[in-house]
């Protein structure tokens, strides 16, 4: 397909389209107006047949199967690692260009990591044909980052994580819901969990999650960092072109149903005041920065909107010339959906 044709409809597949994020990107791609000629949702064979509401109308679920991908110009893919790695390439073989939302090709050097406000200009360059989008984590951050690296070189980054439950999926969701049932909603019933047992560990985390925190995000990697903080390290260099940048993480899962948050400390190769950085962060795009005084956005009020909030933005009394602030925002919509839809806008040419 020939990305000058700025508003040519595009037929267009979406694999994992019953998921959090896969149906949050159909309401995405109709609230945006997505020039669609077809769309082709792909599940699980439990969904087959299923009828999803897109445009007005209605799309029917298939299966993923050889030639399922025929004819399509765009596939976005929001499954596990293993299902992209074995259909991806599929979808580029059948002629199509791919956004793929899991982590298999993310670190890929052929493969351009995309956070569509940050660095869109990637995408003019698709060796396997395949664009991915980073971790939710490392995109909300990192939207907030780049006006202030850009500035003045991010040289370090010290970040504490705090990760909504919808980051592992329906599951997550359901088995903070049901903890909540178990445990009252009460304090004492959370609190007699930690002695007695009261609350089930679940399935999803093996420590309750209601009325707790769990410092241990994604599954124990090399140097006892987990999946999820190495994911911050290595993307976050990835998306701004600079392997030099020194960044140390913390995730921790917290029992919010939706937005992950991050308490950032950063160091640049030149001071940075607040001021400067109020300056930058104010018109930067997909931010809005919430900073009256006491500007604390909070993970509620950044569900279901577009731009990441940012606030607590303070000097480090500690390093002069750094910065502390706290950034927020939906996991679901900017931390995956929304990204995945405006990374294929912009491959279209829109």
């Amino acid at each position: 397909m020939n990305a000058a044709a700025v508003a040519s409809p595009v037929r267009i597949g979406v694999v994992g389209a019953t998921g959090l994020v896969g149906t949050e990107m159909l309401r995405i791609l109709e609230e945006r107006s997505f020039p669609v000629a077809e769309l082709r949702p792909y599940a699980s064979q439990r969904s087959e047949g299923r009828k999803l509401p897109f445009g007005g109308d209605e799309v029917i679920c298939q299966v993923l199967k050889p030639g399922c991908f025929d004819g399509l110009d765009l596939v976005v893919v929001d499954v596990d690692d293993p299902l992209a790695l074995e259909w991806v390439p599929e979808a580029v073989r059948a002629g199509a260009r791919v956004v793929d939302n899991s982590a298999a090709f993310r670190m890929d050097p052929d493969v351009p990591l995309v956070v569509a406000e940050v660095n869109p200009e990637d995408l003019t360059d698709l060796p396997k044909g395949v664009a991915a989008c980073p971790n939710c984590t490392t995109m909300v951050l990192v939207t907030a980052l780049a006006p202030l690296h850009r500035a003045a070189g991010l040289k370090r980054m010290v970040v504490a994580s705090y990760q909504s439950v919808s980051g592992a999926g329906q599951p997550g969701m359901r088995e903070l819901e049901d903890q909540w049932t178990k445990g009252d909603g009460e304090w004492e019933g959370f609190r007699r969990a930690g002695t007695a047992g009261s609350l089930p560990s679940g399935q999803v985390w093996s420590k309750p999650i209601a009325g707790n925190v769990i410092p241990l995000a994604g599954s124990v990697k090399e140097a006892g960092y987990t999946s999820e903080e190495w994911k911050l390290v290595k993307e976050t260099r990835k998306i701004l072109h600079d392997d030099s940048i020194a960044v140390t993480a913390t995730c921790v899962r917290v029992p919010v149903f939706v937005g992950h948050a991050m308490a950032a400390n950063l160091e640049f190769g030149r001071p940075v005041s607040k001021a400067e950085a109020v300056e930058l962060l104010s018109d930067a795009p997909g931010v809005i920065l919430v900073d009256d005084g006491d500007g604390a956005p909070t993970p509620l009020e950044g569900a279901g909107i577009d731009p990441v909030l940012v606030g607590r933005l303070r000097e480090d009394p500690s390093r002069p010339g750094g910065l502390d602030l706290w950034v927020t925002g939906d996991n679901l919509r900017k931390g995956a959906a929304l990204n995945a839809v405006q990374m294929a806008e912009v491959m279209i040419g829109r």
